[in-house]
Parts: C-alpha cells; sequence; structure tokens
C-alpha cells in the first residue's frame, strides 16, 4: 500500500502528527541539553548527579525525618519532598471539608448564611495566595504574644508567635504493627459495606452498616495492642514560665502555608459543590421529599452521590494545583522541595539537575493525583448498559 493511500486514513494521520510531534519535542529538548553541557564543559561547570552523595552540611529546620548536616544532598532533597507532600495531603483534606460545608452553605435559604459564605468566597478567589501567606505569616510572627505568654486554644493547644503546639503520641514500640492491623480492619470494612450495599440491592432489606464496619476497623486494632508489645505514651504540652515543653510544634511557616493553602483551596472547592448540586435536576429533591426523606438526607444519599459525577474532574484540577502552589512556600521560609533545591544550587553551583529532580517530582505527584481521582470519577461514573 502506498504512503498516499496510508495517509487518507484519519487513523494514520492521527498517529503520524503524533509521532512527528513527539520527536520534535524530543529533537528540540536533545539540542537545548547538549548546547548547555557544551556550555557548561567550557566554562568548567560541574555536570551529573554525583553531588547527591556528598555531605549537605546545612540544616532543615523542619523535618519529618531525622536528618543532620553530615547527611547528603539526596537526603535532604527527601526531606524537602516529604515537607511538600504533608502539606499538601493536609491542605487538600482540610480544604475538602471546609469547601464541601462552605458550597452546601451557599444554598441555603437562610439569606445571612448564605452571604456570609459567598463573602467567604469571593474574599479568597479574587486575592493571589501569594499575599494571603505574606498575611498569615505576618500575622503569626507580628501580632501573636511571645512563647511565655501563649495563648491556651484548648487544653492542651497553644499559640504564639513560635507556631501552634499540639499535644503529640509518641510510639514506644509496636507502632507498625498497629499500622499493619488498622489496614487489615479498613479493608475487611471497605469489604462489609460493599457487601451489605449488594445484599440491600438485590433483598431490599438493610445491614448494620456504620457499626459493623468500624468494630472491624476497632476489632483487629485491639487484638494488636492485647498480644503485642505495643507501647507509646501522650506527651501533653506544658507552659512553663518561659517555654512550652513536650507536644508537637508546628512552626510559623509550616501553620501559615497550611493555612494559605487550605483557605484558598476551599473556596474553589465551595464554587466546585455548588455547581454540582445545582446541576442536579430539581425533581431529585423533590422525588426524596415525596419519601419522606429530610433535607439532610437528601443532601447525603441523593443529592450529593450524584453530584459527584460533575464535581470530581474539576476537583482534580484544584488538587493538582494544591501541589503545585506548595511551592510557594520558599517565600515565607519553609522547607521545602523548591526551597532545600534552591540551597543546593546555591552550594554546588549546579542548577539543572536539582531544577530537573524537582520537576520530575512535581510532574509525578500531579500524575499521580490525577490517576487517583480518574480511578475515582470511574468508579462514582454513570455505567451505559
Amino acid at each position: 500500500m502506498s504512503p498516499i493511500v496510508l495517509l487518507r486514513n484519519r487513523r494514520v494521520r492521527e498517529l503520524a502528527y503524533q509521532v512527528l510531534c513527539v520527536a520534535a519535542v524530543i529533537g528540540c529538548g536533545w539540542y537545548l541539553l547538549n548546547n548547555a553541557l557544551a556550555n557548561m564543559a567550557k566554562q568548567d561547570i560541574a555536570t551529573g548527579f554525583d553531588y547527591l552523595g556528598r555531605e549537605a552540611s546545612f540544616i532543615i529546620s523542619d523535618t519529618p525525618i531525622a536528618f543532620e548536616a553530615s547527611d547528603s544532598y539526596a537526603r535532604a532533597m527527601l526531606v524537602g519532598l516529604l515537607n511538600t507532600v504533608k502539606v499538601a495531603v493536609l491542605a487538600i483534606v482540610l480544604s475538602t471539608i471546609i469547601g464541601t460545608f462552605v458550597g452546601i452553605a451557599r444554598l441555603s435559604s437562610n439569606p445571612l448564611l448564605s452571604r456570609l459564605m459567598l463573602a467567604y468566597v469571593e474574599a479568597l478567589r479574587n486575592v493571589p495566595l501569594l499575599l494571603y501567606l505574606f498575611l498569615w505569616y505576618s500575622v503569626i510572627i507580628f501580632t501573636l504574644p511571645p512563647v511565655k505568654q501563649a495563648i491556651t486554644l484548648l487544653p492542651g493547644v497553644f499559640v504564639s508567635n513560635s507556631g501552634l503546639v499540639v499535644p503529640a503520641f509518641i510510639w514506644n514500640s509496636g507502632f507498625w504493627v498497629v499500622a499493619a492491623a488498622a489496614a487489615i480492619g479498613i479493608v475487611a470494612a471497605i469489604l462489609w459495606q460493599r457487601w451489605a450495599s449488594r445484599r440491600r440491592i438485590a433483598t431490599g432489606k438493610s445491614m448494620p452498616g456504620w457499626p459493623v464496619a468500624l468494630a472491624l476497623v476497632a476489632l483487629p486494632m485491639a487484638t494488636a495492642i492485647l498480644f503485642f508489645d505495643v507501647s507509646g505514651e501522650l506527651d501533653w504540652p506544658v507552659l512553663g514560665k518561659f517555654r512550652l515543653t513536650g507536644g508537637a510544634h508546628l512552626k510559623p511557616e509550616f501553620v501559615a502555608l497550611l493555612l494559605g493553602l487550605t483557605l484558598g483551596a476551599s473556596a474553589t472547592v465551595a464554587e466546585i459543590v455548588r455547581s454540582g448540586i445545582l446541576a442536579i435536576r430539581k425533581g431529585q429533591r423533590e422525588a426524596a421529599h415525596a419519601l419522606g426523606l429530610s433535607d439532610r438526607l437528601t443532601m447525603r444519599l441523593v443529592i450529593l452521590p450524584q453530584a459527584l459525577r460533575v464535581i470530581i474532574p474539576p476537583l482534580t484540577n484544584v488538587y493538582v494545583t494544591t501541589f503545585k502552589n506548595s511551592s510557594l512556600a520558599i517565600a515565607i521560609g519553609y522547607p521545602d522541595l523548591v526551597m532545600v533545591s534552591n540551597t543546593i544550587m546555591n552550594q554546588t553551583g549546579q542548577a539543572i539537575e536539582p531544577i530537573a529532580l524537582f520537576m520530575l517530582v512535581y510532574l509525578l505527584l500531579s500524575l499521580a493525583t490525577s490517576a487517583l481521582m480518574n480511578w475515582y470519577n470511574g468508579r462514582v461514573a454513570l455505567k451505559g448498559r
């Protein structure tokens, strides 16, 4: 078959165009890389990733894992990555909870509540996130009292210009045993819920759902605590005359970044939830009320499950953007992946390799988030016959 005949086939043309585009991108990238390597070689600038094994020689203020100045650059980048994931995941969870509440409240028949939620959304969506990060950081540093005059928010919870201190549970032994038992219990609870749902659909008879699921989660954990060497203690913060002792200390940079990311993303989530609810026809709500369901049950059992099909796709974009926006942490001094990479670049004189690494990390985080949300979207999507 001649090339001209093949090109008349639409699928062949589309594939050919894609191959040519990919080849062009790879060719341009290869040319730019060779050009950069040649210029760096002329200026005697080191290249390669050998620097990752060298001693870091700097301290990171907030470390989820043990880190010393004598550790390698690779471990320093791992600390930065864990800090990025920690603050982004917490912001995603909190913004989803707050945004869902605000989105539902925006549709409330109470005009005061509805207008307050509208003001919340408009204020947070129309100001750049970076300015809010500076605002929260300034409030914490310059407005809150010093540690010796820390404000008690709740029993064991203190806030001051040095951050937030909360009670912490310290494991002496058996953490992984309890974690494995909890994972087994969660899997068992999910399987039970699926079986109960299928049985209800098949027979019309309802089975006890959440009580049994909670028991299935708690039973393996209780068994692990009773029969294995599991011990720990609650480290309760104590406000002394000059300082706070005990508990977990959340530094001002982390608190400011978490507040900024959470509140900024929650406003967008609220609008997504509101639009998803409005996309459901009013007849669904009327039918639920005709069956005797209250407004709360109608929203939980009828409206929100259908609205998820509209909510999930744009929500994926919010989650991916939250991971990317966490890179603004460098503006307030939180040691995320970008800030640690910048320190490494300043010390080693190598810029291309650290930038390439954190570009790759953000790409993988975005792809993983998209894949997880697409899988969930497939689970809640309507299946055609």
